[in-house]
């Protein structure tokens, strides 16, 4: 049974959002954390619940196809509204896959050989080819994802913010890349600030944020988010061995 704690903000009545941190291929993983929030939905029912996860699902990790590929196909647990952020290194995907080369070098150099080779392509190969061997239907997801989430109390956020801009004024680089001076500081953001990009061993709450990016990647566990009325929680699924998955077009 999930241990629930006093939060920092809350969420209407009936309400329960599932938050997760950065995945970055750990597609096993991220099937476990379904099951586990399936499970917690199925025991501990809610007249309305959200599944959110919070950016960065591609690069590092051996299975970015796979990840995007169960994600792409619409909300993997039954019963639950989705909403998918932006992360960085989905921005820096997308970049390179529109053919601009700087973009092409930081994002082999983040992580997107793993990538690549999940989907069957050499990284070393022509450039102009990434595009056309991964799934438009991937591509679209990636197209589709948005920078913010807001709910009750809390804003959901890749990186962060930068302190003293109001969340509607903040630049796409701080929502997707922020970590100091946001990381330290003690103010007031406008809401409680959900966020991942910066591993952390794990989860941190503070009353102005909550960081939920455990490092997966990193041989961590995948951290999920359960807010719900003015209560937190936590679910968690234990690294495993991560398969590439070959998705062609």
């Amino acid at each position: 049974m999930i241990e629930l704690t006093q939060a920092p903000a809350s969420l209407p009545p009936g309400r329960r959002i599932y938050a997760i941190g950065d995945i970055h291929g750990c597609a096993r993983q991220l099937e476990h954390l379904h099951a586990a929030i399936a499970l917690d939905f199925a025991v501990r029912p809610v007249a309305s619940a959200l599944l959110l996860h919070i950016g960065d699902y591609v690069d590092r990790g051996a299975d970015t196809a796979g990840v995007v590929a169960r994600l792409a196909n619409g909300c993997p647990v039954p019963g639950l509204d989705m909403v998918n952020l932006m992360g960085n290194h989905e921005h820096t995907m997308l970049e390179a896959l529109s053919g601009e080369r700087a973009a092409g070098t930081d994002w082999l150099f983040a992580g997107g050989k793993a990538a690549l080779q999940s989907y069957g392509i050499d990284p070393d190969g022509p450039r102009d080819r990434w595009a056309t061997q991964i799934p438009i239907a991937h591509q679209n997801f990636l197209r589709s994802l948005v920078p913010m989430h807001r709910e009750g109390g809390y804003a959901f956020i890749h990186a962060g913010v930068r302190p003293g801009i109001p969340l509607e004024d903040q630049t796409r680089d701080d929502l997707l890349r922020s970590r100091q001076p946001f990381l330290y500081s003690e103010a007031d953001f406008g809401a409680v600030i959900v966020h991942g990009h910066t591993p952390v061993k794990a989860p941190v709450v503070r009353h102005n944020r909550i960081a939920i990016d455990t490092g997966a990647v990193f041989g961590g566990k995948l951290t999920c988010l359960v807010l719900e009325a003015a209560t937190l929680g936590f679910l968690t699924a234990d690294p495993v061995d991560e398969p590439v998955s070959i998705v062609h077009r």
